[in-house]
């Protein structure tokens, strides 16, 4: 393993491709383009799961921005999606990666999460193929159109790019959203799922152990906003799995506060997979309206705070890990449901699964971003920003979804809803935080 976590490489900008760039002192001919791709799948196509699609609350957005310098270029897209693992995310990131003209690791590719949205495991695909009767699944014509807008959105972002000088960073409290979802009441673990709300003994539990900050990347030129990127850790969840496609309260918040500023606007989800709003959503609309409403008041309380330095440096590391699989407790049963089907074949593909998984870290002198793959509980993204205090770290799960939820070893041992969700053994805990640590370094 330790082989695996030695071969990040580095390399300058004018050396050949890379998984590392560094920029002149002055950041000499740094340019930014932004895109903004529709990812709604057609009638039919499932969400989460195999739930089809039966009508489009509001549309789902792919939303990301180039950086490029010389012939150097860094692409960021943060997609509307519950999930993309395997050989479905690779293929998404590999379209990405050809429009813009880089090899596939220059592409960060995070879906948000909400679960009014597809959630597709290219590897699990394969084995449920195999069935005599596999449940719904993506359609190869629908992840090719996919694709090719992803793709289109990105050429029109190197049509469009403009100069940066300027890197902002700010952060906001964000009150009365996040919650935690393992809450520990009278020596008891507490599962307080997402629309765990409507009971009055789950509402009254205390919010628990929750990042209550939003942060805030900000790119600049000429003291003018071109693009902010907003980092935050909870499940985008106040519904799911009835057909109803949306990107939920904080697809609201985002595209509310994009219109109100002017400013084009990101959101990527932090380390959640223990932390949802469950404390404060009981499935209702009004509390859908009024989550949004807090964390648009957060987004506009972050970026008015934002501090602009120039930018002094670029960089990135891609590192490849393996993480340790555990055997899947239930093998597909050709009998069983639809989604107990695919969840099942999500286990055996990751246990089946030889390509490493990938943790990228941006450096942008000013700012960290670290880009995490999996569904990391909570723990992962203090241990991050705690490496260095001193530091503007920014975090976000969500890249390849195939290992499930990444648990602290202590979780396992506890038990409760995330464990017996992962498809990672025991172990996984330390192999992630020294990647992190040797990526993120002092």
């Amino acid at each position: 393993m330790a082989g695996l976590l030695g071969l990040a490489r580095r390399h300058l900008i004018c050396a050949a491709p890379a998984l590392f760039l560094r920029s002149s002192s002055a950041a000499t001919g740094l340019r930014v383009g932004t895109f903004r791709s529709d990812v709604t799948p057609e009638t039919g196509e499932p969400l989460i799961w195999t739930m089809p699609l039966k009508v489009v609350l509001d549309p789902l957005w792919a939303k990301g921005l180039v950086l490029e310098q010389g012939r150097r270029r860094l692409v960021l897209c943060a997609m509307d999606w519950c999930g993309l693992g395997g050989a479905a995310f690779r293929r998404l990131q590999s379209a990405l990666a050809a429009a813009a003209g880089v090899a596939a690791g220059d592409v960060v590719l995070h879906t948000v999460h909400q679960h009014a949205a597809p959630y597709v495991e290219g590897d699990a695909y394969r084995l449920l193929e195999e069935l005599p009767d596999p449940p719904l699944m993506y359609s190869d014509r629908g992840l090719q159109r996919l694709s090719a807008r992803l793709a289109a959105g990105v050429r029109e972002a190197l049509k469009s790019m403009q100069p940066l000088d300027a890197i902002g960073v700010s952060q906001a409290r964000v009150e009365r959203v996040a919650s935690s979802r393992r809450v520990w009441d009278q020596g008891k673990l507490v599962v307080r799922y997402s629309t765990s709300g409507k009971d009055p003994y789950h509402a009254a539990l205390p919010e628990g152990y929750i990042d209550p900050w939003l942060k805030t990347i900000t790119f600049a030129a000429r003291g003018r906003p071109l693009a902010r990127l907003h980092f935050y850790a909870t499940h985008p969840q106040t519904f799911c799995c009835d057909g109803r496609a949306s990107a939920d309260f904080v697809g609201r918040a985002r595209e509310d506060f994009e219109r109100e500023e002017g400013v084009f606007q990101a959101y990527f989800t932090g380390c959640a997979g223990n932390v949802t709003v469950g404390k404060y959503n009981d499935g209702s609309e009004q509390a859908r309206s009024e989550l949004a409403e807090r964390l648009h008041a957060a987004l506009k309380a972050s970026a008015a705070a934002t501090a602009f330095q120039p930018i002094r440096v670029v960089q990135w590391k891609t590192m490849p890990i393996q993480l340790p699989a555990r055997q899947p407790e239930k093998p597909i049963q050709a009998g069983a449901s639809p989604e107990a089907r695919y969840r099942a074949a999500c286990g055996v593909a990751y246990a089946r699964r030889k390509k490493p998984l990938t943790v990228t870290a941006v450096d942008l002198g000013v700012a960290r971003i670290l880009h995490l793959p999996g569904e990391p509980l909570l723990e992962f993204q203090q241990y991050a920003q705690q490496l260095n205090p001193q530091r503007f770290t920014a975090v976000a799960g969500y890249g390849d979804i195939a290992p499930g939820y990444i648990c602290p070893d202590k979780a396992l041992a506890e038990g409760g809803y995330e464990p017996s969700a992962s498809h990672l053994a025991a172990g996984a805990e330390g192999l992630l935080k020294r990647a992190i640590a040797q990526l993120l370094g002092s």
